[in-house]
Order: structure tokens, then C-alpha cells, then sequence
């Protein structure tokens, strides 16, 4: 039986997470953790996020959960999910906040610039809500059992940028191309909301559940 934590840090849609995970994987224990301990003794970590990043990286360091997330992060399977992704960065746009570092790259806001051009231009509508079609870069064990150019589930205003574009693991179209997934060694993080994806997102929380980096 596999323990995963999803982490509580006070800013996330933590308990549709959890529902989407105890549904793609009944025989796991799933709990919502607000400790270092309940981090340290899940065998996976799934690091949610959401709202604005300056809020998010302020609450994570109040909780004292910092070096938790850093360590499980070099030991552990770990899911990032939206801002929970943007986080493992260096930087964003927003304040420009500090994040994680755990990679190198910057997380930028979409810019709202018209997307067609002439007399009858149409502006980005900031945030980006709604389905997108996720397009692959590369293979990996978490798109298993998931067509190629699947739609997913979007709700931001900002997405990541890495310096290393080999850690890209999928990329959507908003006004322009932007990566929506990233991974490495025992990593994965995705822009999109799975929870709120269907059946294509709960396939990618059972690929988490069974994945062995």
C-alpha cells in the first residue's frame, strides 16, 4: 500500500485533489499533511498550489514546510500541480518572488497582446480558464494510457519558463506555444489541473500512483 501526501500549506484545492487521487487509486492512503512528519513518511508527495505565487511562497516558509518539500523533492516521486509547479522555479513575474530553485528558469504572465492582427484584434483574455490541448515533447511514464494532444483543464495567468528546455515535457498554445509540463529524475509537474480534467486526469494520478523514477 502506497502513502501519499498531498501537501497543505494553506494555499490549494486540496480536497479535490485528494478526491480525484482516492478515485484513480482506491488501494493507496491518501492524506492531506501540515507537517514536516506527515511529508516525510508519505512514500510519494503531491505539492498543489493555488492563487497568487507571492502568497504561496509566503505561506509555505510560515508553515515551516521549506526544507520538507526540498527534501522529499530530492528523494521522493513528486507531483507539482499549477502553482505547485511554478513554485520549483527560481523566479516569477509576479513580485518577482523567489521560488524553489529546485530548477533554473523563470515563471512569466502571459502578456494579454492581440493574438490576431488588424482592425478586429482580440486581446488574451487573462487568467487562461478552460480546456487546452496538452501536446507532448517526450515520452514519460505519466502520459501512459493518455492520447497524444489530450485536452486538459487550465486556470492561470502565468506559466514557466526553464532555462533547460530538455526539462519541457509537454507544451499547450495560448496566444503562443508555453510549457505546461515539466519533469526530471523523480519530478513531474504539470501547469493544467488534473483533478479537474476527467478522465485523462485521473489516468495521469494513477500513472503517479505506479510510477517508479
Amino acid at each position: 500500500m502506497t502513502r501519499i501526501a498531498i501537501v497543505d500549506y494553506g494555499m490549494g484545492n486540496f480536497h479535490s485533489v485528494a478526491r480525484a487521487l482516492q478515485a484513480a487509486a482506491p488501494q493507496d492512503t491518501i492524506s492531506i499533511v501540515r507537517d514536516a512528519a506527515g511529508i516525510q513518511a508519505a512514500d510519494r508527495i503531491v505539492f498543489p498550489g493555488q492563487g497568487a505565487m507571492p502568497d504561496c511562497m509566503h505561506t509555505l516558509d510560515a508553515s515551516g514546510l521549506r526544507q520538507a518539500i526540498l527534501q522529499a523533492a530530492r528523494e521522493k516521486p513528486l507531483l507539482g500541480i499549477c502553482v505547485g509547479e511554478q513554485m520549483l522555479f527560481d523566479a516569477s513575474d509576479e513580485g518577482d518572488t523567489p521560488g524553489l530553485g529546485l530548477f533554473a528558469g523563470q515563471v512569466r504572465r502571459f502578456s494579454g497582446a492581440p493574438f490576431q492582427p488588424g482592425p478586429a484584434a482580440m486581446r488574451l483574455k487573462i487568467p487562461h480558464m478552460g480546456w487546452n490541448t496538452v501536446t507532448r515533447t517526450r515520452p514519460h511514464s505519466l502520459w501512459e494510457g493518455i492520447a497524444p494532444d489530450t485536452p486538459f483543464y487550465f486556470v492561470h495567468s502565468y506559466y514557466a519558463d526553464p532555462a533547460d528546455t530538455s526539462l519541457i515535457a509537454a507544451t499547450s498554445r495560448y496566444g503562443h506555444k508555453f510549457c505546461c509540463a515539466v519533469a526530471a529524475d523523480n519530478i513531474f509537474a504539470v501547469q493544467f489541473h488534473p483533478e479537474k480534467s476527467a478522465a485523462p486526469g485521473l489516468q495521469l494520478y494513477r500513472n503517479f500512483t505506479r510510477w517508479q523514477p
